[in-house]
């Protein structure tokens, strides 16, 4: 890194910012589409030009201001060295600016190439060149990654816009949700941007209430904090897709093979299908925990609606800000929960909405957002994409379900467990799992394939397996206590003993 004082940066900025009053702006850089996740040597943030051989590894200086040059002035041996930006990731294009009207020091991590010095990290540095650890590099590091985690946004109106632990960070502050949306401005959809732009200057302004000031940061900060992603989805290996659902579920041929249809309908169109999946069956059929392995197979944040828990439509669309108390709605705190915009939303128990309130059933507050038309929070006064949402909703009665949110769900039936299902279920996955809670090995309770038939006899009456679990639960429990307090190094239970210790 080079050894240097930085005592002409705020001068000869000051120059070239007279300058420009009689000259043009330089541009000197061509941008570049990337969707590349990570930055190394082949897919770097910018280019600068090295002909001169003068950019090494660490090289500590400043971004010129936009209104002067895209390039970078550094100190070498003495001599002040200026570098053209000669690409750059569009997605950075915000950021390059904010840096050079900000006059921020900063440290390029690169490798120089045929291409140019390819620069892949950037650190805010103090004057003398050494990292700051300070809360400035931390917004820096949240932008990158941020940025990272994007693809360029297509611009309705391009001249409209003329007018290291960085996951942790939230943009709370009217400066860093200023600073990310001047950074970040080309990464979000045209409609956020626009919508941003409003209600910062509302959060800004002497001229409205403390109330609406309030409430305009408020759905800043959410809407910033979440990472708006492009819809398209990568290949699913089905060969794992399917390992996942016999890790998490017995049985259940139809259900899995329906699923694996899916996987393969995305891989075909690299889109979420047009219907999201309904699961109907009793309770305790494993309709929840279906859900889950659909969101992990995706790779998707889940977050979930308990329908049975919402009577009025405006607990999932929000209240106006005209009131002091108004908030979003469950939807958009799904959003914000899940920390961006492609998630799973687990629509649980929807046959048990309260149909019989006067402003409607809430339920059918979901069909846009089930429609992929985009939804409209009332807080937020905003419309949210949504063509990377994928609802799964669970009923034990879909005769409940109003047709029009019926049709918009591809349905599957779950039905219970055969008896001898269930005996499967209870010794290969509930008491294992058990057992592995409670720090049991599999020789110090032992339960015979008679005491598995009991348990499963005892419950017959009752649908799925949660009584299941419950019982293998019971049984655990009243071995270790017996372990414990008697010295027996292990329990065996046969039909007799298990149907004594679940009298």
């Amino acid at each position: 890194m080079s050894n240097l004082v930085f005592d002409f940066g705020a001068a000869d900025h000051e120059t070239a910012v007279d300058a420009t009053k009689k000259a043009k702006a330089v541009c000197t850089y061509t941008p570049f589409a990337s969707d590349a996740a990570q930055a190394d040597e082949a897919h770097p943030f910018l280019v600068l030009d090295n002909r001169a051989g003068k950019l090494v590894h660490h090289t500590s200086g400043l971004f010129e201001k936009p209104e002067v040059r895209s390039s970078f002035v550094f100190m070498k041996d003495g001599e002040k060295v200026q570098a053209d930006v000669l690409e750059i990731d569009s997605r950075f294009l915000g950021l390059l600016a904010w840096l050079g009207s900000n006059g921020i020091m900063v440290r390029l991590s690169g490798k120089d190439t045929e291409r140019g010095y390819c620069v892949y990290k950037i650190r805010e540095v103090s004057s003398d060149g050494v990292t700051k650890l300070s809360a400035a590099d931390g917004f820096l590091q949240y932008v990158i990654s941020r940025l990272l985690e994007t693809k360029p946004q297509e611009e309705e109106n391009p001249d409209e816009e003329n007018g290291e632990d960085s996951d942790e960070m939230k943009l709370t502050s009217l400066q860093s949700m200023t600073d990310f949306l001047e950074c970040a401005k080309n990464t979000l959809p045209a409609n956020i941007r626009k919508w941003a732009r409003r209600n910062l200057a509302v959060a800004k302004s002497s001229e409205v209430s403390p109330e609406e000031r309030r409430h305009a940061q408020h759905a800043l900060s959410i809407m910033l904090n979440i990472r708006w992603k492009d819809s398209y989805f990568g290949a699913i290996d089905p060969v794992e897709a399917r390992r996942i659902l016999d890790e998490e579920l017995y049985g259940m041929e139809k259900v899995k093979q329906r699923i694996i249809e899916t996987i393969i309908q995305i891989n075909r169109t690299h889109k979420l299908p047009a219907y999201g999946i309904l699961l109907v069956g009793p309770a305790g059929t494993g309709k929840s925990q279906i859900s889950y392995a659909i969101a992990r197979i995706l790779g998707l944040p889940w977050t979930s609606l308990d329908m049975s828990a919402i009577h009025d439509a405006e607990q999932l669309t929000g209240s106006s800000r005209v009131y002091a108390n108004a908030k979003p709605g469950s939807i958009m705190e799904a959003f914000s929960q899940a920390g961006e915009s492609n998630l799973v939303v687990i629509i649980n128990e929807l046959d048990k909405a309260d149909a019989k309130t006067t402003s409607g059933n809430p339920a059918d507050a979901l069909l846009t957002l089930l429609d992929n038309l985009g939804f409209t929070d009332n807080y937020m006064e905003c419309t949210i994409p949504t063509a990377g949402v994928y609802p799964i909703a669970t009923a034990n009665d879909k005769s409940r379900i109003s047709s029009p949110l019926l049709t918009r769900f591809a349905v599957i039936d779950i039905p219970d467990y055969t008896p001898e299902e269930k005996k499967t279920i209870f010794l290969r996955y509930a008491l294992p799992r058990v057992l592995r809670r409670m720090g049991l090995s599999q020789d110090e309770c032992i339960v015979t394939e008679e005491a598995a038939a009991a348990v499963v006899a005892r419950f017959a009456s009752e649908p799925g397996v949660r009584d299941l679990e419950q019982a293998a639960e019971h049984l655990a429990a009243h071995a270790l206590y017996q372990i414990e307090s008697t010295g027996v190094r292990s329990v065996t239970y046969d039909a007799a003993a298990a149907q004594e210790v679940l009298s």
